[in-house]
Parts: C-alpha cells; sequence; structure tokens
C-alpha cells in the first residue's frame, strides 16, 4: 500500500488546492532504465548510468550558476566523453551517439498514464517542466501515447536557465497563466522540490523508496509512485483533500 507524508510545518504552503500540474519529466514521468543496455553495448557497466546522470546534472547546474547555459544532450555528450575516457576508451563519436539517442526511446513508468488520466478526470490542467528539450519532450509523450493528456511542454531552453533556477518555476506558472502557488510540481528528485518549493509551488515528491534530505525544503506530500500524487493531487488524500471536499457538489 502506498503511503505519504506531508509537511508539517507549512500550513501556508498548502492552503488552497492547485489548479495546475506540472511533471519533471526524466526519471520522474520516464525511466531512464532503458539507456543502461546501452551503456554496456558502449563498454561501460550498467552501474555508469547512475553515476552518468549525476554528473550531467552536476555540470548543467554548474554552468547555470555561473551564468553559462548549455543545452541537456550537450552536457550529456560531453559528460559521457568524460566518462569514457576515465575508462580508458578511446573517444568514437558513434559510440557515444548510440547511447545518447536512446534518450529519444525512454519508456514511461507504468503508472504515468494512469496518473495522467486520474488529473485529467479530476479537471486538472497538467504541463511538463523539463531541463530537456520541447522537441524531445513531445515526441516521447507522442511515442508513448501520452501527449493528449499535456497542455504545455515547457522547456528550461525558454529562459535558458536549468531547474532548479527559480525563474524556471515562476515561468512554468506564467506559461500557465496561474499564480505560483496555483503551480504544483510533480518530481522525483529532492533538488527540484526544493526549488519548486522555494518559488512558491505545490510540491509532491515521488519517492520510490528514496530518503528526502532534511537539509532541503520539505516537500508538501510525500508519495510513493505517480498514481499515489495523481491521488493526492486530485483531492482524494494528501494535503489538498478538505479544500477539494468544500468545492465539490
Amino acid at each position: 500500500m502506498d503511503t505519504q507524508s506531508i509537511r508539517p510545518s507549512s500550513v501556508e504552503s498548502s492552503t488552497g488546492s492547485p489548479e495546475v500540474v506540472a511533471f519533471d519529466v526524466m526519471e520522474t514521468v520516464f525511466s531512464l532504465g532503458s539507456l543502461r543496455p546501452r551503456l554496456i553495448a558502449a563498454g561501460l557497466p550498467g552501474e555508469a548510468l547512475e553515476l552518468w546522470f549525476a554528473h550531467i546534472l552536476r555540470d548543467g547546474f554548474a554552468l547555470d550558476a555561473t551564468g553559462v547555459y548549455r543545452p541537456f544532450l550537450a552536457v550529456a555528450c560531453d559528460t559521457l566523453t568524460a566518462l569514457m575516457g576515465e575508462r580508458g576508451f578511446r573517444f568514437v563519436p558513434e559510440r557515444v551517439s548510440a547511447v545518447i539517442d536512446g534518450f529519444a526511446e525512454l519508456k514511461p513508468h507504468p503508472d504515468a498514464g494512469i496518473a495522467f488520466r486520474r488529473l485529467h478526470e479530476a479537471g486538472l490542467r497538467i504541463i511538463t517542466l523539463t531541463n530537456g528539450s520541447a522537441e524531445a519532450t513531445v515526441q516521447l509523450l507522442r511515442r508513448n501515447g501520452l501527449e493528449p493528456f499535456i497542455e504545455e511542454i515547457v522547456s528550461v531552453h525558454e529562459i535558458r536557465h536549468w531547474k532548479p533556477h527559480r525563474e524556471v518555476y515562476l515561468h512554468a506558472a506564467h506559461r500557465a497563466g496561474i499564480a505560483p502557488e496555483k503551480l504544483a510540481l510533480v518530481a522525483a528528485h529532492a533538488w527540484d522540490i526544493h526549488g519548486a518549493g522555494c518559488a512558491g509551488l505545490k510540491t509532491v515528491y515521488v519517492a520510490r523508496s528514496k530518503r528526502y534530505p532534511k537539509i532541503m525544503r520539505a516537500p508538501d506530500c510525500s508519495v510513493q509512485s505517480l498514481a499515489a500524487a495523481a491521488e493526492a493531487l486530485a483531492g482524494t488524500t494528501g494535503p489538498w483533500a478538505s479544500q477539494h471536499a468544500k468545492v465539490d457538489p
């Protein structure tokens, strides 16, 4: 049974239910697991996937913190090339491309469609907010039959900052045409939840058994799956249940 926790110290942030739900894309909606066989085929161990993705985020965040913007795939290529070099592989463009191309073929988590459908039925608008490109995201959604649920695809490329920069979340709220406090972010990354919360958004952390760091701003709600996130946001469970109950006929 899925369990959830609610931040006890943020009554103000959880007052009023969200009108729009923004989903992080990579790891939250789409699993990176299909990249693992590609890394193995390129000569890297399967466990290098987590290290590589951490390096992508590290370098993307460092560039953004110093006022430099580079697109996600450019950072992914560079960090993969460096990782392969550390393992003694000489640079072979085709080998790198064979792995990078896998981002276009990521598979959604099994309950992604269930979550989107539940929110759609509850009358909540859905957008995506990604550190990747809008073009790649729309192709992923379309390929997996999820595009009809999505109202807007918002990319950090539009303002040339990576999440968790505050302006990214405010830009997403602007694109949705609502105040930040009426937008909820669903993400499987603590740094993303922290950034969104600091920008004034509602937040739902999809833990999938991972511990949330105590040093970061806590989420409004923590669940174990996308389906449970949808139930919390739709007002069935979680911090917004009472608000939904007041307005439902």
